[in-house]
């Protein structure tokens, strides 16, 4: 595990996205689903995600988290979950933006799969992050098109 001990305590945020795409279909019987109401049991789930998230990840620090917001928008072809999580700490939040993201639409598909199996978790990534040593950091809307529009690339091209 890293030693932070030395790093300054500073206010730090990070926001992450998942996209879970699914037919017109599963999108209209979302309100009505026997299991309850996907979106709003996938905020719960990531935002306790988001507080265990040093129990899931190894020798990731656990830090004492201020604020957790999940966003859901429905999309003609899914639904974009957008994470945020902000914490006054000596490490960075980006992990917990980024499992809260991944288990929410994780629950997503879990309350759904009964309708289509062929629902997929794409595009889990950081968006924003601040604080720390090393400052802002936003990804440019040019990465997240082309990583949304890239094809699924083999082992040898992951170098």
């Amino acid at each position: 595990m890293v030693d932070v001990g030395a790093k300054d305590i500073t206010v730090r945020t990070a926001t992450a996205r998942a996209f879970v795409a699914m037919s017109s279909a599963v999108l209209t019987a979302l309100p009505n689903n026997p299991k309850g109401d996907p979106l709003e049991v996938a905020r719960i789930a990531g935002i306790s995600a988001a507080k265990k998230t040093s129990d899931l990840i190894p020798l990731c620090h656990q830090i004492p988290l201020t604020h957790v917001e999940l966003q859901f928008r429905t999309q003609q072809d899914g639904v974009e979950i957008t994470a945020t999580a902000a914490t006054v700490a000596r490490t960075g939040v980006e992990m917990e933006a980024l499992t809260a993201a991944s288990i929410a639409a994780l629950t997503i598909y879990d309350m759904t799969k009964a309708l289509d199996k062929g629902i997929e978790i794409r595009h889990v990534q950081l968006v924003e992050k601040t604080g720390g040593k090393s400052g802002t950091y936003r990804r440019h809307s040019s990465e997240s098109r082309k990583t949304r529009d890239a094809p699924d690339r083999g082992p040898e091209d992951r170098k």
